[in-house]
C-alpha cells in the first residue's frame, strides 16, 4: 500500500471527497485527517486521525521494547554465568528481575513517545500551524486510478507527497473493528 498526502484548508471540501472515494471502493479505515482543529472536525463527518497517532507512542515503545529485550537477555546471561540461578531461589529471581526491566523499559519508550508528535505531525507542522488540514490515503496499487480521478476533479486539494502506509492487515483490523462495532 502506498501513502498520499494532501493538504486543504476546507474542511467541506474534504468531506466531499472521502465521500467520492468510499463510493468509489475505497474504504473509510483508508483515509484520514490531521488537523490542529479538532473542534472544526467535530462538526464535519471525516475520519480523524486517532490521538494516539499524532503522538510517536510506537517508535519510542519499540526502541523501549528493544532496550528492555537487551537488558532482559544481559540479566539472564548475568544470573547464568554468575551462577546465581544455582542458588536456592533458582531462576525465578533472575526470570522476575528480567521481565520488570523489559516492562520498565516498554513502558518508559512509550511515555517518551507520548510526549513527543508522531513523524506526520511534525512533518506538516508549519501547515497545521497555518489552519490547513492534511488528508492522507492508503490505497492499494489497483486503487491508484480511483484516488487519481477523485483528486482531478477537486482543486483545491494540494498534493504534499507520499509516504509508507499502514499494513493492509492492520487495515483489515480496523475495518473488521468498526463493522463490529456499528453492528452492536
Amino acid at each position: 500500500m502506498n501513502r498520499h498526502y494532501y493538504i486543504s484548508d476546507n474542511l467541506d471540501d474534504l468531506e466531499t471527497v472521502e465521500q467520492e472515494l468510499a463510493q468509489s471502493g475505497i474504504s473509510m479505515e483508508q483515509m484520514h485527517v490531521l488537523s490542529d482543529q479538532d473542534a472544526e472536525l467535530k462538526d464535519h463527518r471525516l475520519h480523524q486521525v486517532p490521538s494516539m497517532m499524532k503522538q510517536d507512542v510506537v517508535h519510542w515503545g519499540k526502541i523501549g521494547l528493544l532496550i528492555g529485550v537487551a537488558l532482559a537477555v544481559l540479566v539472564l546471561l548475568t544470573g547464568y554465568l554468575s551462577g546465581w540461578t544455582q542458588s536456592a531461589a533458582g531462576w525465578i529471581p533472575v526470570l522476575f528481575l528480567a521481565a520488570v526491566l523489559l516492562g520498565f523499559s516498554l513502558w518508559e519508550g512509550s511515555f517518551v513517545g507520548l510526549q513527543r508528535p508522531s513523524g506526520d505531525v511534525r512533518r506538516f507542522e508549519p501547515s497545521l500551524h497555518a489552519g490547513q488540514h492534511v488528508f492522507f490515503v492508503d490505497v492499494k496499487p489497483d486503487q491508484e486510478p480511483l484516488l487519481d480521478m477523485v483528486v482531478r476533479s477537486h482543486p483545491r486539494l494540494e498534493i504534499a507527497g507520499f509516504g509508507s502506509a499502514m499494513p493492509s492487515w492492520l487495515v483489515s483490523v480496523e475495518h473488521a473493528w468498526n463493522r463490529f462495532r456499528h453492528m452492536m
